[in-house]
C-alpha cells in the first residue's frame, strides 16, 4: 500500500499516510486532527542492478531515447 505523506499548515507538522492509490487525493487530517493540510510530492529514487544481467543502457547522444535510436 501507498505511503503519502502531507504537512499540516496550522501547525507545521509532517506526517504519513498509508492508503490505497483509488484514495490518493483524499484529505487527510494531522495528528493534532488540523484538516488544513497539503500533500507533498515525494521523490522516489531506486538504484541497484536488475537481474537480468542484460546491457548497459546507452550514454550520450540526446533526442527521445538518449540517442540509441540515431535521434539525437
Amino acid at each position: 500500500m501507498p505511503t503519502y505523506e502531507f504537512r499540516c499548515r496550522a501547525c507545521g507538522s509532517t506526517f504519513d499516510v498509508k492508503r490505497p492509490m483509488s484514495e490518493a487525493s483524499a484529505p487527510a487530517n494531522c495528528p493534532q486532527d488540523h484538516d488544513d493540510t497539503v500533500k507533498l510530492l515525494s521523490m522516489v529514487a531506486l538504484g541497484g542492478r536488475s537481474s537480468g544481467g542484460g546491457a548497459p543502457a546507452p550514454s550520450g547522444g540526446g533526442g527521445c531515447c538518449g540517442g540509441a535510436c540515431g535521434c539525437g
